[in-house]
């Protein structure tokens, strides 16, 4: 099976390329709250600052992803500036998405260290450096490629050292998490998810949490609510949810979404919709 299918099939994957070019001097702020960053440094020096956390400096080629909705500012040399492409990822950042949710805030990797992604980086920046027809459609669709890419590689090598990536390249741990992700429905008991992973109730219990970064029943629930948010969003009523992500009724549904989401399902899916109007 496609330890990433179930994601992809769940969450809804757009990107939008908004800047390419030379940044000489300061960025407008980025800040979104709905959406991650991805920023492509393809030569030069580029410092990031944030209202909460300390600058840093990129100056060597390196993809900068900001997972989640985070304010920050770009800021390029005056003279040379920094070359670079960015474009905003909406991969339910605003939704419980635990893959999104396993990104460390934020992560860069030096391209030469991701020597699969060039072929589609030179797509990339040679479609974002010309002026030809259909030129952003192209670059969205790249960046939407690479995003995918870059999860790969990311769960291949070990990139993410906790939350479900790890969870997923655990050879035991990873057949649990396939369970949960394909039966959202199914009245999981521990015993039954460690019998998967082939270990103890104990054991399971203890070293899932110590891997994923929570415990197997809170990921089984915030799996079953980012199910049940994109279910809303497709038009689906609360009955026939609660019963395809393992609740007794709308009812029950409502109040565990209520306490993790902090609004009913209806506030949260107008909020959603008027968002993306």
């Amino acid at each position: 099976m496609d330890r990433l299918a179930p994601f992809f099939e769940k969450f809804s994957l757009t990107a939008r390329m908004f800047y390419s070019g030379f940044l000489c001097g300061s960025s407008a702020d980025q800040d979104s709250e709905y959406a991650g960053y991805l920023h492509v440094l393809r030569k030069g020096r580029l410092k990031i600052t944030r209202p909460d956390a300390r600058q840093m400096v990129i100056d060597t080629p390196s993809i900068l992803f900001f997972p989640r909705p985070r304010l920050h500012r770009l800021h390029g040399p005056e003279q040379e500036g920094a070359e670079l492409v960015c474009a905003t990822i909406e991969f339910g950042a605003g939704m419980l998405n635990p893959l999104i949710a396993s990104f460390p805030e934020p992560l860069v990797l030096p391209l030469d260290a991701l020597p699969e992604l060039e072929p589609t980086l030179q797509l990339l920046f040679s479609e974002a450096f010309s002026k030809l027809p259909g030129r952003q459609t192209a670059i969205d669709r790249l960046f939407e490629y690479l995003f995918v890419l870059l999860i790969r590689s990311a769960m291949n090598a070990h990139l993410v050292d906790s939350g479900v990536l790890m969870g997923l390249s655990d050879s035991r741990l990873g057949k649990a998490i396939e369970g949960m992700h394909k039966h959202p429905e199914a009245a999981w008991s521990l015993e039954q998810l460690a019998q998967l992973a082939g270990m103890s109730r104990t054991r399971f219990a203890a070293y899932f949490r110590q891997v994923v970064g929570v415990t197997p029943f809170d990921y089984l629930a915030n799996w079953r609510l980012g199910v049940a948010q994109t279910m809303l969003r497709k038009g689906n009523s609360l009955k026939l949810i609660a019963s395809a992500v393992g609740y007794a009724n709308a009812t029950a549904l409502t109040r565990i979404f209520t306490q993790r989401v902090g609004m009913s399902p209806t506030e949260w899916l107008a909020r959603s919709l008027g968002h993306r109007m």
